[in-house]
């Protein structure tokens, strides 16, 4: 009987010790405020360290080399720099060939009549886009003729005699298209107002 009292004894102060302030909490009542606190600096301390960390790699990643070759400043001239530009407009190129019988694209760019400034010739000139490339190269002679291209109202056809573009004078037959009926107008009036300066 003894033994069972102080069993009793013993268990009942365990039962008897105040609930914990984690017990508090899941009831609504309030957490332990230094804990709460002590999570923040943490976090605090943690933000910082991160923010250090990405100052020193920025500051390592700033590395300078000098370069092993200096290269100079190149003016590139375009044989272009003794002519007056007197029309541009863009357009795609094509080539007839021949043999295959058939149109070849020769190029998409800028097509321009330029006028040398000390004879007064005019010369069509057309680069292809991005490389620049030139895809015709020729006075616009006199005796071309500029013929519609069957079924479109917006191109047109002629054959030229000397076409230097890739070196050598060569004869083609070109087709030149326009974006609009109104930019193949524009080209005829200025083509042949350049035939007319090329006559004298």
């Amino acid at each position: 009987m003894s033994d069972v009292t102080e069993k009793k004894e013993t268990t009942a102060p365990a039962a008897a010790q105040p609930p914990t302030s984690s017990v508090f909490s899941m009831f609504g009542g309030k957490k332990d405020e230094k804990k709460e606190g002590d999570a923040e600096e943490k976090k605090e301390d943690a933000d910082k360290k991160k923010d250090a960390d990405a100052e020193e790699d920025e500051e390592a990643t700033d590395v300078h080399f000098e370069p092993v070759v200096h290269l100079e400043k190149v003016d590139i001239k375009t044989l272009e720099e003794d002519e007056t530009v007197l029309y541009k407009v863009r357009a795609k190129l094509f080539k007839f060939d021949p043999e295959n019988k058939e149109w070849k694209e020769r190029g998409t760019g800028d097509c321009k009549f330029l006028e040398n400034k000390q004879t007064h010739k005019v010369r069509l000139l057309m680069r292809r886009d991005k490389t620049l490339k030139i895809c015709a190269n020729h006075i616009i002679a006199p005796e071309y003729i500029l013929k519609p291209n069957i079924g479109s109202d917006r191109s047109w056809v002629y054959s030229c005699t000397a076409d230097i573009a890739e070196g050598a004078p060569e004869a083609f037959t070109f087709a030149i298209r326009f974006g609009n009926k109104e930019n193949a107008d524009n080209f005829k009036k200025e083509f042949e107002k350049a035939q007319e300066l090329n006559k004298k």
